[in-house]
């Protein structure tokens, strides 16, 4: 590592973290070890290696991979928020989820990760004035993950979403800071309405599996949403909705649910 690229990871403890066990990964499992240098090593800085490893994923139909790392790059030198927000998801995907070992397994291996990686370019992309290069994105990696985020939808950091198979997130939804959820989410409107017609979901919420939550209506900061549920209405915060229609069953079980993943329901019979 160049002395550059030194000052800059010690400067970065996420990145450091990552290029120390990407160097570890390389000595002890020689088959990843090309793929650990392409990907990690051979950068100076984490935006480096994740339009490398991104572009690598999304280039070859429509858009050449060299072309897509270029306007990743363009991207994340343009916007340095987005960078702090993949930060802050690396870390919430390694702190909450109980599978995942390492940064680098998350890095590397975790759709949900990419995916929403994917979608922070996609929507700089489309609040710029490019809404085909956005659109393409968005079209490739629902091919690719079997996720489909509008590029218009504003999502915050600290994201985890788990499994990530068959999430769906509508153009005017927002999703603030801290939230997790699992496969099957969907985001979606009630209809063929315009305009703002999506969910709002506030800081520190957990969506259980397969929840599906309609229309311009609000989920209040640090509530859940019992899996399988379809939520219809409002939620206040801190609470728990379960259910088709969602009915409001009790308070949400802890003062941050969405970092302790907790998705039993105790005082109902419900798992969410």
């Amino acid at each position: 590592m160049s002395l550059h690229a030194e000052k800059i990871a010690q400067c970065d403890p996420i990145w450091s973290a990552l290029r120390e066990q990407a160097e570890e990964l390389a000595r002890s499992e020689a088959a990843l070890a090309s793929l650990t240098h392409a990907t990690i090593l051979q950068h100076d800085r984490l935006e480096d290696a994740l339009s490398y490893l991104l572009a690598s994923k999304i280039g070859g139909d429509g858009i050449a991979p060299m072309l897509a790392r270029e306007v990743f790059e363009e991207v994340m030198k343009a916007d340095p928020q987005i960078g702090a927000a993949v930060r802050a998801d690396l870390s919430a995907v390694f702190e909450r989820d109980p599978a995942c070992h390492s940064y680098i397994q998350a890095f590397l291996f975790f759709k949900g990760f990419h995916s929403l990686q994917c979608h922070r370019i996609a929507h700089w992309l489309f609040a710029n004035g490019r809404k085909p290069l956005a659109y393409l994105i968005q079209s490739r990696v629902s091919e690719l993950f079997a996720v489909d985020i509008h590029p218009g939808a504003r999502i915050g950091r600290g994201i985890f979403m788990d499994h990530a198979t068959g999430v769906v997130i509508g153009e005017t939804a927002v999703v603030d800071d801290d939230v997790s959820m699992l496969h099957g989410v969907t985001l979606g409107g009630t209809g063929k309405e315009e305009g703002d017609r999506h969910p709002k979901i506030r800081r520190g919420v957990l969506l259980g599996a397969g929840a599906k939550v309609l229309g311009n209506i609000e989920i209040g900061e640090y509530s859940r949403v019992a899996s399988g549920s379809v939520v219809l209405k409002p939620v206040p915060a801190h609470c728990t909705v379960a259910g088709v229609p969602a009915k409001e069953i009790g308070c949400a079980g802890c003062d941050r649910p969405s970092q302790a993943m907790d998705q039993i329901l105790r005082d109902s019979g419900f798992d969410i």
